[in-house]
């Protein structure tokens, strides 16, 4: 029997309902859910997929316990690359453990600090559906923070990173899955 998602000691638990902010990136992916499952879950192996993100970390932690990760990724404007960065605790919900995989992260230091994500994968016909929401009150910036995390942080930035993060990591599972071995998102070997 499936462990009720958000219910062990090594999970990050149900995401909040009451956020003022949602962002939702989502994408069919031609591969099974274990394949696209070990890269998103893998984030250390980010950098070597994707081009946008400049590190990844764990600052401490367990592999089967909740860590902390520091992340960052650049967000492109034209020519100009826009560095940002944040500190994370993360969990994981393995397949092979639960019928409800998950991917969950909860922000604690950065300008996102308090953001709340969390990677699902369904299967369906056509591959697996990967689907990230990120939810968020905002920065605590007084009359202004609401206003900016709605209309600038959560549309041009994480939805900006995140889908360029789905994007990558769907192009190597996919890659993965019909046999054209572990190429890089951006090609490289």
């Amino acid at each position: 029997m499936d462990a009720p998602h958000g219910m062990s000691s090594t999970s990050l638990g149900p995401m909040p309902t009451d956020r003022l902010v949602r962002t939702v990136d989502e994408r069919i992916v031609q591969a099974p859910v274990e394949t696209i499952f070990d890269l998103a879950a893998d984030v250390e192996r980010w950098p070597a997929y994707l081009s946008h993100y400049r590190y990844v970390r764990f600052l401490h932690g367990d592999s089967n316990a909740i860590r902390v990760v520091e992340m960052s990724a650049n967000r492109p404007f034209g020519f100009v690359e826009w560095p940002t960065w944040w500190t994370s605790r993360m969990s994981v919900v393995d397949p092979k453990a639960s019928s409800c995989p998950a991917v969950r992260f909860t922000h604690v230091a950065g300008v996102t600090k308090g953001m709340e994500v969390e990677w699902t994968f369904e299967p369906n016909s056509n591959g697996t559906l990967v689907r990230i929401i990120h939810v968020w009150n905002g920065p605590a910036w007084p009359l202004i923070g609401e206003m900016t995390a709605r209309f600038v942080i959560a549309p041009v930035f994480v939805h900006g990173i995140a889908s360029r993060t789905l994007a990558g990591l769907a192009g190597v599972a996919e890659r993965r899955s019909h046999g054209q071995g572990a190429r890089h998102a951006n090609g490289e070997v």
